[in-house]
C-alpha cells in the first residue's frame, strides 16, 4: 500500500470534516435515497450561479433531445454507451417532457443486452471490438437512476451486474484486480477510467441484488482486488509534482512520464484520471480521513483549474468536467483548498468555478463540442452529455 504523509493544505481535513462521510456520499449516490438527493439539491438552490446552471442544462437538454435517432439511440450506434451519456444528462434535466426520449432510450439499450449479460453491440470478427465492459458499465449508471422494478428490466439489470462482475481481471500481474474496455480483447490490460465505471456501475445498481431470484448466485466485485490495481496507479509522495494524483495504466501514460529530484521515473499524474481515482477510493469505501484519499485532493488543491484537464491540455476536456463533477459530489468534499491555504489564502467553490466555466462554453444551440477530436469530444452529442451531466451534479439534481 502506498504511504503518505500528511498533506500541506490543512484546509481539505477541515472540508472534509464538515461534510458528510464518504461511506453516507456513496449510499447517496444511489437514487434509493431521495433525502441526501433532495439536501444536496436543497443546498444548491440559493447559491448565486444556481439560475445559470439550470438554464444552461436546460438548454443542454433540448439540443440532446432533438439529436436522438428514431430507434431511440444517439450518436454512433455501435457504442450504447454514448446513448447511456445522453439518457444519464436527460434524467439530470429533470423534466417530464422527456419522459418518452428517456423511456426509447432505455428501450434501446436493454434491447442492446447480449446473451452473456453485456450491453454492447459485437462487432463480428473482432474480438473485443465491442468494447463490452466500457459500454455495460456506462449503461448500467445512466439505467440506474430509473425508478423501475418490473422483471424484464430488473433480470437485465442482474444479468449485467454478473457479465461486469465477470470482466474483472484476476492473477498477480500489473492488470490484476481492475478492469479494461472489453473482456474479450486478445491482449490482457486494465485502466483506471474503465475500472472506476466499472466500480460506479456496481454500487449504483447494488440495490437490484435484493431482487435476484433466491437460489441464484449473487453478483459482486473483488474490491479488495479493485482497491489494490486502483493504489498501484497512485502516485506516493516520492512522485515529485506528481506525488498524490493518478496515473492511467500501467500500459499507457497517456500525460507521459516525468523523472524526479531523485532520479525516480513515474507516470505522470494528470487531472481527469485523478478525480477517476478519487472516485474510485470513495466507492472502494475508504474513509474521509484515509491518507490516500487527502493526498488526492491535495494533488488537486495543488493543479486546481477548469480552463484546462491539467496535465494533458484540452484533451478529454469535456469529460474533465463531467468527472470533477461526479468525483466531488460523491467524495463530499464541497470546497477545495487552494495551494497555500494553510496561510490564508482561501478555498476553492468548485461548484461556482466549474459551473461559471462550463456555462461560458455552451454554444448557441444549447450544444457543446471540443475543438480536440481525441476521445470522441468533437462529437457534440458525447461532448453535451458529459457537460448536461457535470452541471446535473454541481447543481445537486443528481445525486
Amino acid at each position: 500500500m502506498r504511504t503518505f504523509s500528511a498533506p500541506a493544505t490543512v484546509l481539505f481535513a477541515a472540508a472534509l470534516l464538515a461534510a458528510p462521510s464518504l461511506r453516507a456520499a456513496e449510499e447517496a449516490a444511489a437514487p434509493a435515497a431521495p433525502a441526501e438527493a433532495a439536501a444536496a439539491r436543497a443546498a444548491a438552490e440559493g447559491a448565486a450561479w444556481a439560475p445559470a446552471a439550470k438554464a444552461s442544462l436546460a438548454r443542454a437538454a433540448a439540443y440532446l433531445a432533438a439529436q436522438q435517432k428514431e430507434d431511440g439511440s444517439f450518436s454512433n450506434p455501435k457504442f450504447p454507451g454514448l446513448t447511456a451519456i445522453a439518457l444519464w444528462a436527460l434524467e439530470g434535466a429533470q423534466d417530464p417532457a422527456y419522459a418518452d426520449r428517456i423511456a426509447r432510450a432505455t428501450d434501446w439499450l436493454l434491447a442492446h443486452a447480449q446473451e452473456d449479460g453485456g450491453i454492447y453491440t459485437p462487432v463480428p470478427g473482432r474480438a473485443g471490438g465491442g468494447l463490452s465492459t466500457y459500454n455495460t458499465a456506462l449503461s448500467l449508471s445512466a439505467l440506474s437512476f430509473l425508478k423501475r422494478d418490473d422483471a424484464a428490466f430488473v433480470s437485465a439489470i442482474l444479468k449485467a451486474r454478473t457479465f461486469l462482475a465477470e470482466s474483472q481481471l484476476e492473477g498477480e500481474d500489473e492488470f490484476a484486480g481492475g478492469f479494461g474496455y472489453d473482456r474479450a480483447a486478445p491482449h490482457r490490460y486494465a485502466d483506471l477510467n474503465n475500472t472506476a465505471f466499472v466500480l460506479e456501475a456496481m454500487r449504483r445498481t447494488q440495490r437490484f441484488e435484493d431482487l435476484r431470484p433466491a437460489g441464484e448466485k449473487k453478483a459482486d466485485l473483488d474490491w479488495e482486488a479493485a482497491l489494490a490495481f486502483a493504489e498501484s496507479l497512485h502516485n506516493g509522495e516520492d512522485a515529485g509534482e506528481s506525488a498524490g494524483g493518478f496515473a492511467y495504466s500501467p500500459a499507457d501514460a497517456k500525460a507521459g512520464t516525468e523523472k524526479t529530484e531523485s532520479g525516480k521515473v513515474v507516470l505522470r499524474s494528470y487531472g481527469s484520471i485523478t478525480y477517476s481515482g478519487l472516485l474510485s477510493l470513495v466507492y472502494c469505501r475508504l474513509d474521509r480521513a484515509d491518507p490516500r484519499v487527502r493526498s488526492t485532493v491535495d494533488w488537486a488543491s495543488r493543479h486546481w483549474t477548469v480552463e484546462e484537464n491539467p496535465g494533458v491540455g484540452d484533451q478529454g476536456l469535456y469529460f474533465f468536467y463531467d468527472i470533477i463533477a461526479r468525483s466531488l459530489s460523491v467524495s463530499g468534499a464541497e470546497l477545495i483548498p487552494r495551494e497555500g491555504a494553510a496561510t490564508g489564502a482561501g478555498a476553492v467553490d468548485w461548484r461556482a468555478e466549474l459551473v461559471a466555466k462550463v456555462v461560458s462554453l455552451q454554444r448557441e444551440d444549447g450544444s457543446y463540442a471540443n475543438r480536440n477530436g481525441r476521445f470522441w469530444e468533437n462529437d457534440p452529442v458525447l461532448a453535451t452529455g458529459y457537460s448536461a451531466i457535470s452541471l446535473a451534479f454541481a447543481a445537486g439534481l443528481l445525486r
